[in-house]
């Protein structure tokens, strides 16, 4: 057990498959080791084994919170949803915020782990210290919407405003595999397929109600020294300043004219880097300023709903009205975001900009990762114009909007061959039409919304992410295109190995807390060490809590080498590097290409990995002491690469 501060040293074990309901402490050096929400998380997860079926009984579905959740510190309204992902077949861990992370700390829970499947569809309602299992048979099939609508009436009737419900639309029902989670705001546990998982379990929701009792610093001073530091750089930033800077007026969506400056905005499934490239090259009406988030503020932003203990209020909700098929769609939803904007818009062949909210919303009710969706859909559109699609009942042409909202439930429920065949993912599409050249996916899990021609930190970032192509790993943009915390030009690719490794180490502290990844565009180091020893009572000190980052992100790719992954997943797809398939760069970004064989080198001696691989002796260093071991040192050398 643990006495550290900023934990309750409560953990529910759910075995789904007999309704057995357990509670346990945390391990104190666990919780020294790993933190908490994603670092505990994936500790749970590896203890599982990593050889399990993602969508089998034995593997382990763990909600999480950290010891900074849902205290006073700035932006802790986070969760982490973490598992065995089967979008990917790696350890992934999917996030998201509103208030949810806050009550299950306010309700007892450090974490909740389910492992199992339930003979019925269930769900769990978590209150006081207490978790129980009800019937959910009237709920399955319903969408994330009308499940929450019904949850809310019949859980003691009236539940106040400190009710939150994680829930899970037909997507995760029927193991599409990006299914996701979606929480009472619409804020989604979106990458990864964790929907997909707790389909496979029969376990439709996750209720948990909650009065609001904040942890309290275990050492009151240095806490608050923290808090304060950390609230007066967010103000001062000009990127998370309330109410005057971009992310709190404009959202993530701020990036949306920025990318295409820069002509880092893939468009047309990353054959262009920007809007704009595609209109010259194509004489196409399509331009990404009419989804940027200043034209989404002018004309449909109806409110700025904020997550738990959070100034900056970047999420945007807004109304349209669309005519759909002689049909006319009311929709009112959160949010615009900059990555599904990107991927069910310029990446798909148009920036309709209602229709975009809409495909949004209706991802969301369904239970779909609007970037996956959006990604796929764009995939699914260049394999049609290259034939590839011919033995299908239908094609999708680019930018056929009122077929791609249609599209997002046909997929969501396996309704049809080409909904099917998008279900299963990007490796799964590849495979089944040897179409590995037309995805932008990365060990399974597709692109953001940054070209990896124009960034090249992002190049490096997408391919050592060891939950598939993430920006959220280590977010080198912030460098990149904001100057944050100094500007590295984006085209350079020396020294970005070593940058992403730094921000990976940084994600993975501020995950493990579990906070909101914003504040690193104001805060750093210094103040997670404030805030986390003020928390817990601990003694840290900037390179002891860095090393922990270190280890964290090194447990999941040890992880990842006993799944079966090595240095030759660290790949990018064709058009972005040099190659037979090479497209390069356009605009600003006139014959870019990525560089990734030269920042892997750099990035592994960073690491100090051997091809990818994490060799014994490191783990050795980091205190990981669990598991058989890689069985390589740092004497092995590298395969030598293919002829």
């Amino acid at each position: 057990m643990t006495e550290l501060g900023g934990y309750h040293d409560k953990v529910a074990r759910v075995d789904l498959s007999s309704g057995d309901i357990a509670y346990e402490g945390i391990d104190d050096e666990d919780a020294k080791k790993y933190i908490g929400a994603r670092g505990l998380g994936v500790k749970y997860v590896f203890d599982q084994g990593p050889d399990v079926d993602p969508l089998g009984p034995d593997n382990l579905l763990a909600f999480m919170t950290g010891p900074l959740t849902g205290t006073q510190t700035v932006m802790s309204g986070r969760i982490a949803v973490v598992t065995k992902s089967p979008l990917t077949g790696t350890v992934t861990d999917s996030h998201h915020g509103g208030w949810s992370g806050a009550r299950l700390k306010w309700s007892g829970f450090d974490g909740l782990l389910f492992t199992g499947k339930a003979e019925r569809p269930s769900y769990a309602v978590v209150e006081d210290g207490e978790l129980t299992l009800h019937d959910a048979e009237h709920l399955w099939g319903k969408g994330v919407h009308e499940t929450i609508e019904e949850l809310e009436g019949e859980v003691d009737g009236s539940l106040g405003k400190n009710l939150s419900i994680m829930a899970i639309g037909p997507g995760g029902e029927n193991e599409v595999r990006y299914g996701c989670i979606i929480n009472e705001d619409d804020r989604a546990s979106g990458r990864g397929g964790t929907g997909a998982v707790m389909g496979s379990k029969n376990l439709k929701a996750v209720v948990v109600k909650s009065g609001t009792r904040m942890p309290k610093p275990a050492d009151a001073d240095t806490f608050k020294q923290g808090y304060q530091q950390a609230m007066q750089l967010i103000r001062e930033s000009e990127v998370t300043a309330p109410n005057e800077g971009g992310l709190s007026l404009y959202g993530t969506n701020v990036l949306m004219n920025a990318g295409e400056e820069l002509d880092g905005l893939p468009t047309k499934n990353g054959k262009y880097t920007s809007t704009s490239a595609m209109r010259d090259a194509e004489g196409v009406d399509i331009d990404s300023e009419r989804v940027s988030g200043e034209n989404v503020r002018e004309n449909i932003l109806v409110d700025e709903p904020t997550c738990h203990s959070c100034p900056v209020a970047c999420k945007k909700e807004v109304e349209v009205s669309v005519m759909h098929k002689g049909e006319e769609l009311n929709v009112r939803g959160e949010s615009y975001e900059y990555e599904s904007a990107y991927a069910l818009g310029p990446n798909s062949g148009h920036t309709e900009r209602d229709e975009i909210a809409v495909m949004i919303d209706r991802c969301n009710d369904m239970g779909v990762d609007t970037i996956e969706m959006g990604n796929m859909m764009a995939m699914a559109m260049e394999m049609s114009e290259q034939g590839k699609l011919d033995d299908l009942s239908e094609q999708l042409n680019w930018g056929d909007t009122e077929r791609m909202i249609d599209l997002i439930t046909e997929v969501a429920n396996r309704d049809g061959d080409l909904a099917d065949a998008l279900a299963e993912g990007a490796n799964g599409l590849a495979e089944r039409f040897d179409a590995y050249d037309n995805s932008l996916a990365v060990k399974g899990q597709t692109i953001a919304a940054y070209d990896p021609r124009c960034m090249k930190g992002m190049g490096i970032g997408y391919a050592t992410s060891n939950r598939g192509a993430c920006h959220l790993r280590g977010y080198t943009p912030s460098a990149e295109i904001l100057g944050i915390p100094e500007k590295h030009d984006p085209h350079e690719w020396r020294g970005k190995g070593e940058l992403v490794a730094l921000f990976q180490d940084m994600h993975a502290i501020s995950d493990s807390f579990d906070i909101c990844k914003f504040n690193a565009f104001a805060e750093g180091i210094e103040e997670y060490v404030l805030q986390y020893n003020g928390m817990t009572g601990r003694d840290v000190t900037e390179e002891e809590l860095l090393e922990t980052g270190d280890r964290i992100y090194t447990l999941e790719r040890y992880y990842n080498n006993l799944a079966g992954f090595d240095g030759a997943d660290d790949s990018l797809p064709g058009r972005f590097v040099e190659g037979d398939e090479a497209i390069p760069g356009q605009g600003a970004s006139e014959g870019q290409l990525c560089e990734l064989d030269e920042m892997k080198e750099e990035y592994y001696a960073r690491r100090q990995w051997v091809d990818g691989v994490v060799p014994d002796e490191r783990l050795d260093e980091l205190g990981i002491d669990i598991g058989p071991g890689t069985g390589v040192s740092r004497g092995d050398s590298p395969a030598p690469a293919d002829d």
